[in-house]
């Protein structure tokens, strides 16, 4: 039986090759690659993505992608997941718009931290 298709799914492919500005001084940034994939044991969703926040020296601070094993695994099957400043943990993806509330959450609490927004 197949899956109902997500109707935001759309919404996120829609964003690919987006680069926004989201800070005041234009500094911080982020960035949208999405694209459809067939679907695989890598890929269970049919999308390749890779969200992103870069600070002003082009650091990337924030990400959620499903492009590479997670955290030490050197081998092993490439699974969502998120970057944080240097963390990385396993990211359970549900539908695209939790991804983008939970990509735009983090960035907003990486901004408030770093002093970029209140």
């Amino acid at each position: 039986m197949m899956e109902p298709r997500d109707p935001t799914l759309d919404v996120l492919l829609d964003l690919d090759g987006q680069v926004l500005v989201v800070d005041p001084e234009g500094g911080h940034w982020v960035r949208f690659v999405v694209t459809r994939v067939p679907v695989s044991p890598e890929k269970p969703h049919g999308i390749d993505y890779s969200l992103t926040l870069h600070g002003p020296d082009g650091e990337r601070l924030v990400g959620f992608d499903n492009a590479h094993p997670v955290a030490r695994q050197e081998r092993g099957e490439a699974q969502d997941h998120r970057h944080r400043l240097r963390s990385i943990r396993p990211y359970e993806y549900r539908d695209a718009a939790t991804l983008l509330t939970d990509f735009w959450a983090t960035v907003n609490a990486v901004l408030r931290e770093r002093g970029v927004i209140l």
